[in-house]
């Protein structure tokens, strides 16, 4: 048997483990190891374990070690602990505030202010399931207890929750930048526009389904005079500065997307410290969770470095570039196949498991095509982030449900789902029609 045959196998056998629930980094690490120990104990024809232990153990290790020895990953528990430090102090909820004051008068509005919190929330924390979850826990209660429709409640906070994958920083651009070896910098300039046009359609949705059916958002009794709406504003400036330090320093070339992330988490310390939002045990606790996700992140990381690495060995992905190009489809159609591919594997799987399950066989592709990797990696995000709140495993979709009980059953949340759903399409559409969305800002990087 080849190695080039191992490697599809190993790929089937990864997905298998996957579909009954053995976690991305034991199922990644494990079957790699396996198929690897295979390959150099049959090298040779006869079956020789002593010289394949030696040769796999190697390929593990080393490859497990350079991941977590590099720099770029230490840019993850930065900006994990930023969004936790951030939400202890009180910075992230604040747009969330702002954006119901001001909006929450017009039909819809708190919806409205719930995405926009979600954007504002995104643009510091980076994880959709945090935003989801955090929001999910603040804006949804709200919207319920003012009689909107249990649909629109929680599909968007679901779908605003998304806003985390695109909007930078994103903890699922520095991977993609890690594994590819693109600049994580442009990465998180490329997500902006994008990120706006998906916040601004998410809030279109919102304006045209209140329009249309008035019950399902009754207009709120609060009024604000305009001192406590220019005060809330104001209580917005630090997670406005936040964005503005991580994409004006990375913009302006003043410094790299990793000292982007130790500049801002030392100045949220520092204003959750001086507005007295910010204990040392609120500190201790936002550590103390940075570290499990991070731990969770990195052993998913080493697992699939390792099984990028094996990958690599059988020679499967230049298998599959030359069965594409002998089929020689066009660039409409390649990108229409990736795409059915990251939807459909984004209807049962999460989004670091398919990104880093998928890239060892579509960037040798993808560069084949002479495609920008920068561009393709706002396509691939994209389409992970529409994969969140996908049917039948939306993984934002399960964590609000989670939040609101019975208030709100799967089935109602993903039919609210399906209006914000239709804008992500289009905004996908339009990221791999016209490229220039994604490229506008990071190519004007100095």
């Amino acid at each position: 048997m080849d190695a080039s045959t191992i490697g599809m196998i190993a790929f089937a056998a990864v997905l298998i483990l996957l579909a009954l629930r053995v976690p991305i980094a034991f199922a990644l690490a494990s079957v790699a190891m396996v198929a690897t120990f295979f390959i150099f104990a049959f090298r040779t024809g006869t079956f020789m374990p002593e010289r394949a232990l030696n040769a796999t153990t190697s390929m593990a290790f080393s490859n497990a070690f350079d991941l977590i020895h590099s720099y770029n990953l230490s840019m993850i528990p930065l900006f994990v602990a930023l969004g936790h430090i951030a939400y202890r102090a009180e910075i992230t909820t604040k747009i969330y505030y702002a954006a119901k004051v001001w909006l929450t008068r017009l039909p819809g509005g708190v919806a409205m202010a719930s995405v926009m919190g979600c954007g504002g929330f995104s643009a510091i924390t980076g994880s959709s399931i945090a935003c989801a979850s955090t929001m999910g826990r603040i804006c949804t209660p709200e919207m319920m207890r003012m009689g909107y429709d249990n649909r629109l409640a929680t599909a968007s906070v679901a779908a605003g929750g998304t806003l985390g994958s695109l909007i930078p920083p994103s903890v699922l651009f520095i991977i993609y930048g890690i594994f590819t070896e693109t600049s994580i910098s442009k990465l998180f300039l490329a997500g902006v526009l994008p990120g706006l046009l998906t916040l601004a359609g998410f809030i279109l949705v919102i304006a045209v389904w209140v329009w249309k059916n008035p019950e399902i958002a009754p207009p709120s009794h609060e009024t604000y005079s305009s001192k406590e709406r220019w005060d809330a504003a104001i209580a917005a400036w630090p997670a406005v500065m936040l964005f503005v330090v991580i994409i004006g320093g990375i913009y302006g070339g003043i410094f790299t997307a990793t000292e982007a992330a130790a500049v801002c988490v030392a100045a949220t310390i520092l204003i959750g410290v001086l507005q007295r939002k910010l204990t040392w045990n609120d500190l201790w606790e936002s550590f103390k969770e940075t570290c499990i996700q991070t731990a969770a992140i990195f052993f998913i990381a080493a697992g699939a470095k390792i099984f990028v690495a094996f990958i690599a060995l059988t020679g499967v992905a230049p298998v599959i570039v030359n069965a594409v190009t002998a089929a020689d489809p066009s660039v409409v159609m390649l990108m229409v196949c990736i795409a059915l591919i990251y939807l459909l594997l984004g209807m049962f799987l999460d989004p670091i498991g398919i990104m880093v399950l998928t890239l060892p066989l579509m960037i040798p592709l993808v560069e084949t095509y002479g495609l920008d990797l920068i561009w393709f990696g706002v396509v691939v995000i994209k389409l992970l982030e529409i994969g969140l709140i996908t049917p039948p495993v939306g993984l934002n979709v399960f964590v609000i449900a989670n939040v609101v009980g019975r208030d709100a059953p799967i089935d109602r949340i993903f039919a609210g789902i399906a209006r914000f759903l239709s804008v992500d399409i289009i905004v996908l559409i339009l990221i791999i029609a016209f490229p220039a969305i994604s490229l506008l800002i990071p190519n004007g990087m100095q």
